[in-house]
Order: structure tokens, then C-alpha cells, then sequence
């Protein structure tokens, strides 16, 4: 499970949105010098990020704005979710050029890449689909572990 402190900047009644400071886990990545994910957080280190967090086990009605909280993520979703996001409009794009070679007379240059375009629009709409159906869901979104009060005050975390 991933856990980071945030501060919160927004109460909802069914969430909270929470504001993090991004950190950079690249320097203990052997692939750092050669993974564009590497360099965009070079760029970006240090810059605030708006999180949407569910309310999980801890109740959002506690917390009020500028107070720190601990939120969670388990480890899978960062996996299941760039599996996701990456390779389904992969796989759609590959699909649509084969399947436009295969099934439709004409030019296979201008085939294949109009199969292409088509089925990586295709797999753009199925991560949105997905998206859009596991909005509200706790398994696929950050949720929120345990309010620590105002931004001045000094409590441990458990």
C-alpha cells in the first residue's frame, strides 16, 4: 500500500480533494537514465498535484480545509492502471490495422493506417469507459487513512 500526506484543499460531501507535494522515486531505479518517466519528474519534482480521495474506512465529515491527511493506493492499481491507460489503445490500434488489412479491399498502406487511427480512437474510448465506471470505486482510487488534524499541529502517523 502507498500512503502520502497531503494537505486538504476541499471538502465534498462524498470525497476530499487533497493537495501533494511530488516526489521523485527515481533515484532508486536502476532504469532511471533511460525511462521517459524519469526525466518528466526531473521536470516536475517538487510541484503540488490535486488528488480526488474517498473517504475509505475515515469519514470526511472530521476533516476541514488546510487539514494534513494520510491517504492510500495500493500497489496493484498503479499496475492495473498503466496496463490500462498504456496497452488496451495499444492492442486497439494493432487490432484495427490488422483488421482493416483483413477485412476491407484497397490500398493496405492507407488501410492499415486508417484501421489504425480507428482502433486506437477505439481503445482510447474503452480507458474512458473504464474510467467513467470505476469513477467512485475505493479499489481503483486513492482513499483517505486518517485525518492529522490542522497544518500546525504535530501528530505521529500510524
Amino acid at each position: 500500500m502507498l500512503t502520502e500526506v497531503g494537505r486538504v484543499v476541499a471538502v465534498e460531501r462524498d470525497g476530499l480533494w487533497v493537495e501533494t507535494i511530488r516526489s521523485s522515486t527515481c533515484g532508486s531505479c536502476g532504469a532511471r537514465k533511460a525511462c521517459g518517466h524519469g526525466l518528466a519528474n526531473q521536470l516536475r519534482d517538487g510541484e503540488r498535484g490535486l488528488v480526488r480521495v474517498l473517504p475509505g474506512d475515515a469519514g470526511v465529515g472530521d476533516c476541514a480545509v488546510d487539514d494534513r491527511v494520510v491517504i492510500s493506493l495500493p500497489e496493484e492499481i498503479i499496475l492495473r492502471g498503466s496496463f490500462i491507460a498504456y496497452v488496451l489503445p495499444l492492442a486497439g490500434m494493432l487490432a484495427g490495422a490488422l483488421a482493416a488489412l483483413e477485412f476491407l479491399p484497397g490500398n493496405p498502406d492507407v488501410l492499415s493506417a486508417v484501421g489504425a487511427a480507428a482502433g486506437l480512437v477505439a481503445g482510447f474510448a474503452l480507458v474512458r469507459m473504464h474510467s467513467t465506471a470505476h469513477h467512485d470505486d475505493p479499489r481503483y482510487q486513492p482513499v483517505l487513512l486518517q485525518n492529522l488534524g490542522p497544518a500546525g499541529q504535530q501528530v505521529s502517523v500510524q
